[in-house]
């Protein structure tokens, strides 16, 4: 009976171990973002201001 158990119980361990799966699922995964980007342009501002301190050198 000892011998018995001991044969069995390793198998009875083995067969009750958890089990992790990791699998990709068969949709596509959807992400709905709602962003609002907002930008300053001041690139119009410092080109006039370049021309204006070129034009005026003696400003400053």
């Amino acid at each position: 009976m000892k011998r018995l158990a001991l044969v069995l119980g390793p198998l009875m361990l083995v067969a009750c171990s958890p089990r992790v799966a990791l699998e990709a699922p068969k949709e596509p995964i959807t992400i709905n973002l709602n962003v609002k980007i907002e930008h300053e342009i001041r690139v119009k501002v410092d080109k006039d201001l370049d021309a204006l301190f070129e034009k005026e050198s003696e400003l400053f």
